[in-house]
């Protein structure tokens, strides 16, 4: 990517259950980038979509699952991969299907988990594959945004 070149659009969803947890799922160990973390249902925006399109694609394409409503925009960071930047929106949404069984990209992502504030910990397993805080900074947001709505 060219020096000054604008950063790559990208969407997060922070799935919601009806108890307030939210849906992380775990990358496959052959993943080039961030091999075994746990992330959000999430990706790239592409060429001509909103954001909200992007987070409905992305949620129907990694779990089955189709999208109900965005609540919430509760991060809006910039980070880098492989020389390339990002700028990440993520977004607390609700969704319509079975969460008891989302339809994963076995092959991407082979393991899920609902994540409430009690269990975040779960999450410092990033921190210790050296992926940073990312994935549970932004779960931490959801929450903190879940709790101050008073929304469960």
């Amino acid at each position: 990517m060219a020096d000054g070149a604008a950063p790559k659009p990208v969407v997060g969803a922070l799935i919601i259950d009806p108890v307030g947890r939210i849906f992380v799922q775990r990358r496959s160990a052959d993943r080039r980038l961030f091999p075994s973390c746990w992330d959000v249902v999430g990706g790239a925006v592409e060429d001509g979509e909103t954001h909200h399109e992007a987070l409905a694609r992305e949620i129907a394409e990694e779990t089955g699952w189709r999208l109900r409503q965005v609540l919430a925009r509760v991060a809006h960071e910039s980070w880098t991969a492989d020389g390339v930047r990002h700028l990440e929106s993520d977004y607390v949404v609700e969704v319509d299907g079975d969460l008891s069984s989302p339809t994963l990209e076995r092959d991407k992502h082979p393991e899920f988990a609902w994540v409430g504030p009690q269990d975040i910990s779960l999450l410092d397993e990033n921190i210790r594959r050296g992926a940073g805080s990312f994935i549970k900074d932004t779960v931490a947001a959801g929450h903190a945004w879940l709790a101050a709505s008073a929304r469960r």
